[in-house]
């Protein structure tokens, strides 16, 4: 029997090519993200009242976290890509390949944050919600947002550099666990962050002040006149501002059905954990993509190439055990007291989900990737915004479909 099946595993890797080495790493990362996404999901569930005090701030929620991924898990692509090229070196001058790129990451982060104050204002009011004022928006979304990133930019640095000495695929990691950081780190920063909203003079006076430094700090990193750093800001900008809107479009999903998510409050759990896992399948698949066909291992064709096929069986094979790992530990949070429909209905509802989710992963990657590559864009730039923003509508709508489809509320 055991022969058989070491026979079967062979068969298996030699026809579709899973390397159980990166497929290991990518498990175990996206494994940490999903128990750190256990900790927001948590801190979610537990806050129904400053939900209902701060009305429309779950739609920001998603866009939130999502931005955390976007602009550093596009950092961390970057970086890989220079590893695997062997022109990757850490340094502390601004002028440098890693300087520069962190500088564009943090003004990337105060700008993208800022506009999605208003973006949040005009989703809300498009579709009829009720929501907080734009100028707490603003405190809430650059304010939560500056804290959360210094925490993910460490981490990613860190990763940067453990990847370099200890020779491991960035490609594998950097998206689930900078995935992982900004979810552990984004709902508490937002939750700190609203501390400060619904002030009558403070909060207008923050707001305003926030404005002027973000223009101050966009405009000064502009006439530093390096090359790299203005090519990352003009690439990322509009990208991050589409992939924004979409993550609101999700929040909005969300926000319409919070009486029937409030039912049971370890669905408030699963939330992060699910679209974590989505977007950090998606920026796996997308990194490794944008790695193989910027080092021509890989052909940008309207059909995938088998050595792109391989990439997509390995995200296959990851998917169902992290989404059913997902459902349990949402599950399990019901022992501190939260409401859950019972493990089953919650093992049924993140893997049904999970799987429809996987299988649009794989389309929005690839095609988003060969599109990049093809318009002589930089798909390490594009990829992961566009992958993310684009699963967490999708995750949403389709985490809302199973929850009704099986009855669960």
């Amino acid at each position: 029997m055991a022969k058989a099946f070491t026979a079967l595993l062979a068969r298996f890797r030699a026809l579709f090519g899973v390397s159980t080495s990166g497929v290991g790493h990518s498990f175990l990362a996206l494994a940490l993200s999903a128990l750190s996404a256990l900790v927001a999901g948590v801190a979610l569930g537990t806050l129904e009242e400053t939900l209902a005090r701060f009305p429309g701030l779950l739609v920001l929620v998603p866009a939130a976290i999502a931005a955390r991924g976007n602009v550093f898990g596009a950092l961390g692509a970057r970086l890989g890509t220079s590893i695997h090229a062997g022109t990757f070196t850490l340094s502390r001058r601004l002028d440098t390949f890693v300087g520069q790129n962190i500088a564009a990451s943090m003004v990337l982060t105060v700008g993208i944050s800022t506009v999605l104050a208003f973006l949040a204002t005009g989703v809300t009011l498009a579709f009829g919600l009720p929501s907080v004022s734009l100028l707490d928006y603003i405190v809430i979304s650059v304010g939560g947002g500056v804290l959360a990133s210094v925490v993910v930019l460490a981490i990613t640095l860190l990763l940067a550099a453990g990847s370099l000495r200890n020779g491991w695929d960035l490609d594998n990691v950097t998206a689930p666990l900078v995935t992982a950081t900004g979810d552990l780190v984004t709902v508490p920063a937002l939750l700190l962050a609203t501390s400060l909203a619904g002030i009558s003079v403070v909060t207008p006076v923050l707001a305003g002040a926030i404005l002027i430094g973000s223009i101050a700090f966009a405009t000064a990193a502009w006439r530093l006149d390096m090359d790299l750093l203005r090519r990352i800001l003009v690439e990322s900008t509009p990208v991050l501002c589409v992939a924004g809107l979409l993550s609101l479009i999700a929040g909005v999903f969300l926000e319409k059905r919070l009486a029937t998510l409030a039912e049971f409050e370890t669905l408030f759990v699963l939330i992060p954990g699910f679209l974590g896992s989505a977007g950090a399948l998606g920026g796996i698949l997308s990194n490794r993509l944008s790695t193989k066909m910027l080092l021509g291992l890989a052909p940008p064709s309207n059909l995938p190439s088998r050595q792109v096929r391989e990439d997509f069986v390995s995200i296959a094979v990851l998917a169902v055990p992290i989404f059913a790992l997902n459902g349990l530990l949402s599950h399990a949070t019901s022992l501190l007291g939260l409401s859950s429909p019972g493990w089953a209905q919650m093992l049924l509802l993140a893997v049904l989900g999970g799987i429809a989710v996987t299988a649009l992963i794989t389309v929005v990657a690839y095609y988003s990737t060969v599109t990049a590559v093809r318009f002589g864009l930089d798909p390490d730039t594009y990829g992961i915004p566009m992958v993310t923003s684009a699963l967490d509508v999708v995750g949403a709508f389709t985490l809302i479909a199973t929850l009704l489809a099986l009855g669960i509320a």
